[in-house]
């Protein structure tokens, strides 16, 4: 345990830190395998269990890396379109991605706000977002709040736990990823119910 615990703490005093968890963050944005909400909470929990990094470099790494990683799938919705290789004919996509452009017509602000918040329908919004030539200058304004303000609930969930869970950086960590991931899953549940009460109507 002890030796964990240093570990951790040599991690999070790491120049390379906070670009390691900017990068899981920006792969993010394209593939949602890759554990960036994890990584951000989980630094916000070192940040407080260990004093390093500062939890507020914390948040404007992560939401730069964020912003970062929607624009480029914005621009390549923009480029390419959503039909261009095989992965965005599949149906699971397909129908995100219409999802995604119905919505956007009706409430831009607020589906580009929230989509930052759910790991796959961030992709398919962004790429229509593209796709659909929306106004960059109304999409990078909603896009750069989106993005702050997601990496600030990331990391704050990760700060909380490690201020209210005894047990050190190690038991501060764990919790918080565990709790971050329990928090993704049940947003998707809650969607999945609510696209199958919709499909029932």
């Amino acid at each position: 345990m002890d030796g964990i615990e240093a570990w951790l703490g040599v991690i999070a005093a790491s120049p390379w830190a906070l670009p390691a968890m900017a990068t899981l963050v920006f792969a993010d944005a394209f593939l949602v395998v890759i554990p960036g909400e994890a990584a951000v909470t989980a630094f916000g929990a070192l940040g407080v269990a260990q004093g390093a990094p500062p939890l507020i470099a914390v948040v404007a790494v992560a939401g730069a890396a964020a912003f970062c990683g929607d624009l480029c799938c914005y621009l390549v919705g923009r480029a390419v379109g959503v039909e261009r290789w095989a992965w965005m004919r599949g149906p699971r996509v397909r129908s995100a991605l219409e999802w995604a452009r119905a919505r956007l017509e009706r409430n831009t602000a607020v589906v580009l706000f929230t989509a930052r918040f759910v790991p796959f329908a961030r992709l398919a919004v962004n790429l229509a977002a593209g796709a659909a030539r929306l106004n960059p200058a109304r999409y990078l304004g909603v896009v750069a709040v989106a993005a702050t303000a997601w990496a600030a609930y990331q990391a704050v969930i990760g700060a909380l736990v490690a201020a209210l869970v005894p047990g050190g950086p190690l038991v501060a960590v764990v919790v918080s990823v565990v709790v971050a991931i329990g928090i993704g899953i049940g947003i998707d549940l809650l969607l999945a119910q609510r696209a199958r009460r919709r499909a029932a109507r």
